[in-house]
């Protein structure tokens, strides 16, 4: 029964892809949608029956079908675990997944390949739950590399574009880099261990069994890389902004629950090597600090709606992270979920403003929709003060466990890491202002066909606005139902906030720096009515921001100029000398058979001489040899 269920929970979206590939032209748009939307619906069902028996029976649910391989001392099964962790995970996965595929039957309804759309979707859902539901590395491994695959073929999705195409490889090449790190990382696990199964490791550390503390650093940096990759970390994160070509509901899928959570998944479900590594555990925390601020600063002058999101998304990875290293894992998950509800809410917030736009994406030509699309207006709302930190809202308790494990640990860490919450309620409200408020600043084609988008657009928002809303709860202070629930998969659980005067006084001050964020771009943008200057007027630091720093060109540069002037050289000059000398053989062959033919002349004399000399020859050489 249970192994049955487990591989509907896995098969069902598979199912979905291969009966849209083959044949959704055929069953036409809204049959292929509903088709590519029930079979996430199916896994959810299933994660949500597996949800409940574990959270009564305190058990995972093992699944092992069969022996993978097997090499003198080293052993892979081919199996599932459907523990706390992983179960918490496919929750939203599928959950959310089933909303944005939702959502996505009325937002991509125009487009022609709409079912190899919806194909890629299932596809996506399938690989990332091999990734959560694995019971060893390598099993996430494939879910690994199959996430990167979708991605790459839904951000190219619009293929006709070659900027999109540009933007799927980079994702596809960058995350290449990352995925090598943690091959590397499983291969020194694996010889460490003699295992990759992730209980088979946790026995062994707890048994005592001494470990090399040398490759078990490089093995955690290793998967660490890894992380920083499928995550976006610096320096391994200006994939994901351009990664806003693809269509709105995969910007949704891939920023909001699913792939760019997967190096917190890792880390979080190989804690208990993580914690022996403590070095490797400030490297996560001190990178996961610097990129929120560094994504948060930049996301203070984008101008297109889905870039900002798209920084506010590498800045909200980057608390995460800080989370990781400072040993807070449970608290990191409870931000991915809350963070889950408020992105996925926001991104499909801006799509259904792109769709009543017709298009338009830069918030300069908006302006004054609040009125025109209300149920966007206010679900946007309520995920903005979400992710701002505002109480009671769902970010709010998240954001501030992070802020106040950082405190605790690390006053600079949680310095940075409150510059980046003070600029987050700045950009997000900024972005809130420049679309809904005022007078509309479109074309008048666009203003008079304003209108609010259909269901199956809004029903998504809302469910995810309330979760949004009241997603806190599942950790309130106090409580703390989310960090017992996943105390069985946490090797060394943290400790918990008691509610003094420090934690009140760190409440207020992370209040007070929103506000002030919320204020200055009240005052900026509605009082002052001020627009963003075009791209060509924009200068001084505000122009190193929004030309993000430079650092896609200093890659440029220094990295891939460089491989392009190899690669040259290379075909230019190796490939040419190379080829030279195999040509040159041949024509000196060619040479030696035109000389050769000539001895070939009819001539019977000739020939019975040279025999006769040959068998001489041989002759002589016998008798010499003696």
């Amino acid at each position: 029964m249970e192994t049955n269920l487990a591989l509907l929970l896995l098969l069902a979206p598979f199912a979905g892809f291969l009966i849209n590939i083959f044949t959704g032209k055929k069953l036409g748009r809204n049959a292929s949608g509903t088709l590519g939307s029930v079979a996430v619906a199916v896994s959810f069902a299933a994660t949500l029956y597996f949800f409940l028996q574990v959270s009564n029976t305190k058990q995972p649910v093992m699944v092992n079908l069969f022996e993978w391989m097997e090499l003198i001392n080293f052993r892979v099964n081919f199996g599932f675990q459907l523990d706390q962790l992983s179960l918490l995970w496919l929750m939203f996965v599928t959950g959310i997944g089933t909303l944005i595929h939702i959502y996505s039957i009325s937002y991509m309804h125009d487009d022609e390949n709409m079912h190899k759309f919806f194909a890629y979707l299932n596809l996506f859902v399938f690989f990332m739950i091999t990734l959560v539901m694995g019971s060893n590395l390598l099993i996430m491994f494939i879910g690994w590399e199959g996430v990167g695959l979708c991605s790459y073929l839904l951000i190219g999705f619009w293929y006709k574009n070659q900027d999109y195409n540009d933007a799927a490889k980079k994702a596809f090449i960058m995350n290449r880099i990352g995925d090598l790190g943690f091959l590397i990382g499983m291969f020194i696990v694996g010889s460490l261990f003699h295992s990759l199964d992730y209980t088979s490791i946790q026995n062994t550390i707890t048994s005592g069994t001494p470990v090399d503390a040398v490759w078990l650093s490089a093995a955690t940096l290793c998967l660490f890389i890894g992380a920083c990759g499928k995550s976006a970390q610096i320096p391994l994160y200006t994939w994901l902004p351009d990664a806003m070509a693809g269509p709105t509901p995969v910007s949704a899928l891939i920023h909001a629950a699913t792939m760019v959570t997967a190096g917190i998944f890792m880390i979080t479900r190989m804690n208990f090597l993580f914690n022996l590594t403590p070095d490797i555990q400030n490297v996560i925390a001190i990178v996961g600090a610097v990129t929120s601020l560094v994504a948060a600063a930049i996301g203070l002058v984008q101008n297109d709606i889905k870039k900002v999101l798209a920084y506010s998304t590498v800045s909200q990875l980057g608390l995460m992270f800080l989370a990781l290293g400072l040993g807070a894992y449970e608290i990191a998950v409870f931000h991915v979920i809350t963070h889950a509800f408020f992105k996925a809410c926001l991104f499909l917030g801006s799509g259904s403003v792109i769709h009543g736009l017709h298009g338009e994406q830069d918030m300069r030509n908006m302006g004054g929709l609040k009125k025109a699309m209300p149920v966007t207006f206010i679900t946007f709302l309520i995920s903005t003060l979400a992710i701002s930190g505002l109480p009671p809202f769902s970010g709010f308790f998240s954001k501030d466990e992070i802020l106040m494990t950082a405190f605790h640990h690390n006053k600079a860490l949680w310095i940075i890491a409150s510059l980046a919450s003070i600029m987050t309620a700045f950009y997000m409200f900024r972005l809130l202002y420049l679309t809904f408020y005022k007078s509309f600043r479109g074309t008048e084609e666009q203003k008079h066909h304003l209108h609010e988008s259909p269901a199956l657009i809004t029903f998504p928002l809302i469910v995810l606005a309330i979760l949004a809303l009241a997603g806190g709860v599942i950790n309130l202070p106090g409580s703390n139902w989310l960090n017992h629930y996943l105390a069985p998969v946490i090797a060394a659980p943290a400790a918990h906030h008691a509610l003094d005067g420090t934690a009140y006084m760190l409440m207020g001050i992370a209040v007070a720096g929103a506000l002030v964020g919320i204020g200055i771009a009240y005052a900026k943008y509605i009082k002052q009515s001020a627009v963003p200057a075009q791209d060509n007027e924009i200068r001084g630091f505000a122009g190193m921001l929004y030309n993000k720093f430079y650092v896609d060109e200093l890659y440029m540069a220094i990295i891939v100029k460089p491989i392009y002037a190899l690669g040259s050289f290379f075909k230019n000059v190796t490939e040419a000398a190379f080829s030279g000398a195999i040509y040159g053989l041949g024509k000196i062959a060619d040479m030696l058979g035109a000389e050769g033919k000539t001895l070939q002349n009819g001539s019977i004399g000739f020939y019975l001489l040279t025999f006769v000399v040959g068998v001489c020859s041989v002759i002589v050489y016998i008798f010499l040899a003696k």
